[in-house]
């Protein structure tokens, strides 16, 4: 893996937007026209998503979302090496000033979003614009050596990545600066996990309670983030407040309305939304067995 990182990725990081994305156009060719990457998993995902949408709408948001994920795989390199300039002139973040108010009053905040646009450069560019120390959760790589990396493209300009007993710790400190817990909350929980079942997608689907829980116990207010793209290659997020007092509201319903604000988004623009990922592979049976097997 070192000699792939070092002969392979970084110097394509180097290489300017406009060559990168001539090998994004060649990589949809090779991925989605020649290979077929997962496309009976996305083909699957987008006709049980979008019942209503004819042959031709769903082919074309197929074709879309390739083209797009191909745009993803090379601006992922290029966070390797991005500049503090490049991130601040192709990730905008609209209104950054909704946490202002929380931060004054000395307030922690959970924030939640999807995996739609790009969020590797969401994570690269976040601290540069919130009041908050954004701490990111993540789980480490198998890989150590990629880990390494990958942590610190997206920590570089000064996003914390934590696991999730961290994160406690260290918003449960006195005097504590505020901090902005970040959720991914659109992949499919393990089974080890006990979701919170919602119709997402015209499907029943399980999802990860931690962002509800976390911010119940801690009680912070809840902000979505979604990240549209206007145009190639440049990405905007725009926040939404949750709530602001999550622990008024019963037991299921935050989790109820920022999946609520996901679907909504991805139904606005489809294609950049991550359909590769197996995010109905779980049934309930599944996680029942897997409770009742202790």
């Amino acid at each position: 893996m070192p000699l792939v990182y070092y002969l392979v990725l970084l110097p394509l990081s180097r290489l300017p937007f406009a060559m990168l994305y001539l090998l994004s156009d060649f990589l949809y060719v090779v991925l989605y026209k020649v290979i077929g990457y997962r496309t009976s998993v996305v083909r699957s995902n987008l006709l049980n998503s979008f019942p209503e949408f004819t042959p031709a709408q769903l082919l074309d948001t197929e074709r879309k979302f390739y083209s797009h994920m191909c745009d993803l795989i090379v601006e992922s390199i290029k966070a390797f090496t991005i500049t503090q300039a490049q991130v601040e002139k192709r990730f905008v973040h609209r209104n950054p000033e909704l946490f202002q108010k929380y931060f004054d009053a000395g307030k922690h905040i959970t924030l939640v979003g999807g995996h739609n646009g790009n969020w590797e450069l969401f994570a690269v560019s976040v601290a540069m614009h919130l009041p908050h120390y954004p701490i990111a959760l993540y789980t480490p790589l198998a890989n150590a050596f990629m880990n390494e990396k990958i942590t610190h493209s997206r920590s570089k300009y000064g996003l914390g990545m934590k696991s999730y007993p961290q994160v406690k710790e260290i918003v449960a400190k006195k005097g504590q600066a505020p901090v902005a817990i970040i959720f991914g909350a659109d992949q499919c929980p393990r089974l080890s996990q006990k979701p919170y079942w919602v119709d997402f997608l015209n499907q029943d689907t399980p999802v990860q309670f931690g962002t509800e829980r976390f911010a119940c116990e801690f009680d912070t207010p809840v902000i979505y983030g979604v990240i549209h793209k206007p145009a190639r290659g440049h990405y905007e997020v725009e926040y939404k407040l949750v709530t602001e007092q999550p622990s008024l509201l019963p037991t299921g319903r935050i989790t109820e309305m920022h999946t609520a604000m996901l679907e909504s988004d991805i139904r606005k623009n489809p294609s950049i939304w991550l359909w590769t990922h197996k995010r109905w592979k779980r049934s309930r049976a599944d996680f029942e067995r897997s409770a009742a097997a202790g």
